[in-house]
């Protein structure tokens, strides 16, 4: 792990973390401050909302990372990201759940989360996960005002023309998949259950009962047109664009 690009990342991000057990809290509170300047605690979800909120009308900015328990008194995690998204469709959170099992945080996937860790927290792989977190929105600060989605070294994908280029050359995509690559490059690389795709990719096509079949056959030839892409398989919740880290 290469702490110093990891700081890079992280030294301009406002995080705000949601929580309301006491210990954990406080445990959890001094990793991140070891990670991130700049550290908001609130200790419900109703406190969270509401510090997002102030937040908001202090800065007219948003934070840039949402670290949030699931169960809480006063809004529980799937109340509170549904309010924060109403207010901020694009904002970036990550769950700590106790629990891991598919149907209850199915919710939240649904919702658009970027990642989950059940705790007990694994430190080193949170810390990992966060580099590539924080490395997509960095780089998404970097190109917010920009068409172009850069995915690795010499993978590109521009979002005002639908074009996804390795190097100078252009990769020839087919109608639906130009649909599933634009879908899945979205909101910071979040999960997308395989229903959503599917409704996604086969708005247009009444005739058609598209499943799965379908969906993992445009995510085969992707994968082999374009390897770079990192198409990622999230067991039992779906499917997400595992963007590469950029090592400058």
């Amino acid at each position: 792990m290469d702490y110093g690009l990891l700081k890079k990342y992280t030294k301009d991000l406002n995080v705000l973390f949601v929580e309301d057990d006491i210990d954990f809290r406080k445990e959890f509170f001094e990793l991140l401050q070891n990670i991130f300047p700049k550290v908001t605690i609130a200790v419900d979800g109703l406190d969270g909302l509401n510090k997002y909120k102030e937040y908001h009308s202090a800065t007219n900015k948003y934070y840039d990372l949402i670290i949030s328990d699931i169960k809480m008194p006063n809004y529980d995690g799937i109340e509170l990201v549904d309010s924060i998204y109403k207010i901020n469709q694009d904002q970036v959170v990550v769950i700590l759940s106790a629990r891991s099992e598919f149907n209850y945080l199915l919710p939240l996937i649904n919702l658009g989360i970027q990642q989950f860790f059940t705790k007990p927290i694994d430190y080193s792989s949170f810390i990992e996960d966060m580099m590539k977190i924080c490395n997509k929105i960095y780089n998404n600060n970097l190109n917010d005002d920009s068409d172009i989605i850069k995915i690795d070294e010499s993978l590109i994908w521009n979002k005002e023309k639908k074009i996804l280029m390795e190097n100078t050359t252009i990769i020839e995509l087919t109608k639906k998949e130009i649909i599933f690559v634009d879908t899945i490059l979205k909101n910071n690389g979040r999960i997308y259950t395989a229903d959503e795709l599917i409704s996604t990719v086969w708005f247009e096509d009444f005739d058609i009962n598209a499943d799965i079949k379908n969906l993992k056959n445009i995510i085969s030839r992707l994968r082999k047109k374009v390897p770079n892409l990192h198409i990622k398989n999230v067991y039992g919740m779906g499917y997400k664009a595992d963007l590469a880290i950029n090592m400058e």
